[in-house]
């Protein structure tokens, strides 16, 4: 069986330093490399309620209330 260590050996690993520091210029460039940015995360929020279903919930809830009211009536 081989018994291979997982991690690289310094001494034969390039861009180290001793005691295991990386030098300045050796590590890649943070964003620079991404050719672009996240999208947007607000670009596709809706506006709010359309009038079509608000008018819809507003509708079925005074049929609801108009039910109830009739109900307490008639006992």
């Amino acid at each position: 069986m081989n018994d291979t260590h997982p991690d690289p050996d310094p001494e034969r690993t390039t861009g180290l330093e001793s005691g295991g520091g990386v030098p300045p210029g050796e590590t890649p460039p943070g964003e620079s490399s991404t050719p672009a940015g996240a999208p947007d995360q607000n670009a596709n929020t809706p506006a709010g309620w359309g009038p079509v279903p608000l008018v819809v919930v507003l509708v079925l809830a005074a049929l609801i209330a108009a039910f109830f009211l009739a109900y307490a009536v008639a006992l």
